[in-house]
């Protein structure tokens, strides 16, 4: 292989894992969701873009440090995101899942009108997290901002693994996930856990909203395709399998990333729906999931 042909295979690799470290984050706020309602939260993308548009409001125009912008984004869109349950799913009483579904994807659209008109139809540019120069590997370039996505991913994962396994308010969630009747019967608020797991996904789906912006620029319509890419890793790694998320979302950047070098980037964005697609084909509950994943072909 040329010198210039391995050039090509770590930067594809580079870009590749810089979009599935975004696809994996959105894939794990689908699937925590999904793990306490049985629903498909279509308004996760939205997360992300409300994430990205706040951090730039807050570092661009109000001259806030990074990481004061950053906890505050946080925040604000766990907020968003509890308002959400609170709102539209906690007051339907016994509501079917193909019902609730929908309820997300009206909040999806109200969000997207509403970032719409706060932010602007433009695409809104952020500073990279630190000024330091391109990382030159064999040729390959790779911007210090392509790291950050990469420790931040590392984080969530490790938070997460820490919150569900050693936290009793995790345990709680596991529980629900589990089997909610029984969570129920041992004295655990069900609703209030409904309620948690939207703001987690909320906040994840911000924090890959921030890390992602310096680099892509961010608008309101970008949601939906994010969203889109995201269900897409969600069900390659299998629904509920957060670690299966975030291996499918790294293959799935990757695979688009050398999809778009060596075929055309013209058909980087269908890459997700074609292997979604053959993937459900084939093996309908996701290369890690389990037979309970499923659930999807009641609907």
């Amino acid at each position: 292989m040329s010198h210039s042909g391995l050039t090509d295979i770590i930067q594809f690799m580079v870009m590749g894992v810089q979009r599935g470290a975004i696809y994996a984050m959105v894939a794990m706020g689908f699937n925590i969701i999904y793990n306490a309602t049985g629903i498909i939260n279509f308004a996760q993308g939205e997360f992300v873009v409300l994430g990205g548009l706040a951090m730039v409001t807050l570092t661009m125009a109000l001259n806030l440090s990074l990481p004061v912008a950053f906890i505050l984004t946080v925040v604000a869109v766990t907020v968003v995101g509890i308002l959400m349950e609170r709102l539209t799913i906690n007051p339907v009483g016994q509501p079917t899942v193909l019902r609730l579904i929908i309820i997300t994807i009206a909040v999806s659209i109200l969000l997207k009108g509403a970032a719409m008109c706060i932010w602007g139809k433009g695409s809104h540019y952020m500073h990279h997290f630190t000024d330091a120069a391109p990382i030159e590997f064999l040729g390959a370039i790779i911007l210090p901002q392509t790291l950050w996505i990469i420790g931040i991913l590392l984080c969530v994962v490790i938070g997460l693994v820490v919150f569900f396994n050693y936290t009793m308010i995790g345990k709680c969630i596991r529980a629900c996930a589990i089997n909610r009747d029984a969570a129920r019967l041992a004295g655990i608020n069900d609703r209030k856990m409904v309620m948690l797991s939207f703001a987690l996904s909320a906040g994840i789906g911000a924090i890959a909203g921030i890390i992602i912006t310096p680099i892509i620029q961010m608008d309101y319509a970008r949601g939906a395709l994010l969203g889109l890419k995201g269900f897409g890793a969600a069900v390659l790694g299998g629904l509920g399998n957060s670690m299966g998320a975030v291996v499918a979302g790294l293959l799935l950047g990757i695979l688009e990333a050398f999809g778009a070098g060596y075929i055309s980037s013209h058909y980087m964005d269908a890459m997700a729906l074609l292997i979604l697609l053959v993937v459900l084909f084939i093996k309908p509950s996701g290369i890690f999931g389990s037979s309970e994943a499923m659930r999807l072909k009641e609907f």
